[in-house]
């Protein structure tokens, strides 16, 4: 379920040539994920790494995460027996 989200993110990446050379990248609608490097493909790398941070931070927080729907297995809400243990 996280590598579809973080592929699909990469997907819609926008990438920038800069002045000095340089690339930027960022994700349209994830805030703060965004990354800066010598060339394009360091830049992909660093943007991917970034964005499984982010990812990380907000699921530890219980934050929202954009178009990510998690969907809870609902058998492992129900108690055991005591006579299963």
């Amino acid at each position: 379920m996280l590598s579809e989200y973080i592929a699909k993110k990469l997907k819609e990446a926008k990438y920038k040539l800069l002045k000095d050379g340089s690339y930027f990248g960022k994700i349209p609608g994830l805030k703060g994920v965004w990354a800066n490097a010598k060339n394009l493909e360091d830049c992909r790398e660093e943007l991917r790494s970034v964005l499984e941070d982010w990812l990380l931070f907000k699921i530890r927080d219980g934050d929202s995460i954009p178009d990510l729907r998690i969907v809870e297995d609902q058998r492992r809400l129900v108690k055991a027996p005591a006579y299963a243990k």
